[in-house]
């Protein structure tokens, strides 16, 4: 997922950050060859990667077996220009290339999106031996001695969410700003702001849940621990989205199916997100920020 959303004020990157019975039983889902195509990045993890390794290629396979199908990836950096050469791309025959992305933000425009399958936050990423350690909430961090938290260090590309919660709170100066998208696809996003965390660079790192939960999982020598930070919606500052699948227009009968499996398989799926270390909320849990706070900063995605 990476996270392609219409931005609030301080809206969440590009990411961005994501079922039963036999595949006759769903008229129009099946493609011509009987496999489910899905389009993914294949340098993102936890959420995708050419090796299948993802909690979205996990969803993928667990939805393609109760459908009697196999997966079948197109790829590509999910970065500008992703749904135009994936979701929306035909091959010469005419006939789409994929026809599902299995982590887009519920609502997204580019896509006929389904039902959401989980809520997660941006995070703090902090290590068990930083200044940050002892803190389990955003709170604690603000109620640190003016000359402590004055000394921290915070990691966040430009169009993180989480810049907005340090300037609210005084400590934009204490920002080491990063790239949000770099010309280098397999550079994945929070990378750069993971690898100095781990280095001791800085003492946090603002990244969307999912790539939190990845940076803990890929280094559990440093025993990296989440904060979520909280959503404000009278300050017009939102931390947590839901995400949901999407599909072309105007496939309706794969939507019906995506929305029917996802109703049938989410405890599956909850326990999937779980096993990765996924922060969740409920689905229906959030604080919103209401369409008028909404600048309307424009898409991660050309079309």
């Amino acid at each position: 997922m990476r996270v392609l959303k219409r931005f609030n004020r301080h809206g969440m990157a590009a990411m961005a950050a994501t079922f039963l019975g036999a595949a006759f039983a769903f008229p129009g889902v099946a493609s011509a060859d009987g496999t489910f195509k899905v389009c993914a990045d294949p340098h993102y993890m936890p959420m995708s990667n050419r090796q299948g390794e993802g909690f979205e290629n996990k969803i993928a396979e667990l939805f393609a077996k109760e459908l009697g199908q196999e997966v079948e990836y197109t790829w590509f950096p999910q970065r500008m220009g992703f749904i135009r050469n994936t979701l929306r791309k035909k091959d010469q025959n005419g006939q789409y290339l994929c026809d599902v992305v299995m982590g887009v933000p519920a609502g997204y425009e580019l896509v006929k999106p389904t039902r959401a399958w989980y809520r997660s936050t941006y995070v703090l990423a902090v290590t068990g031996d930083g200044k940050l350690a002892d803190a389990e909430t955003a709170q604690d961090i603000l109620e640190m001695p003016a000359e402590k938290r004055g000394t921290l260090r915070f990691a966040a590309h430009e169009r993180n969410p989480g810049v907005g919660w340090l300037a609210d709170n005084g400590m934009l100066t204490q920002l080491k700003p990063y790239i949000a998208q770099l010309g280098d696809p397999n550079v994945g996003p929070g990378e750069l702001e993971g690898k100095d965390l781990v280095a001791g660079e800085v003492d946090a790192a603002i990244l969307w849940g999912p790539l939190g939960a990845g940076l803990a999982r890929q280094h559990p020598d440093r025993d990296i621990h989440l904060i979520p930070l909280p959503s404000m919606p009278e300050k017009g500052m939102q931390m947590d989205y839901a995400i949901a699948m999407g599909v072309h227009y105007p496939n309706d009968d794969m939507a019906r199916t995506l929305n029917r499996l996802i109703g049938e398989k989410q405890e599956e799926i909850n326990a999937i997100l779980a096993d990765y270390g996924v922060p969740t909320l409920d689905v229906g849990e959030a604080g919103e920020v209401s369409d008028d706070d909404d600048d309307d900063e424009g898409d991660d995605d050309d079309d």
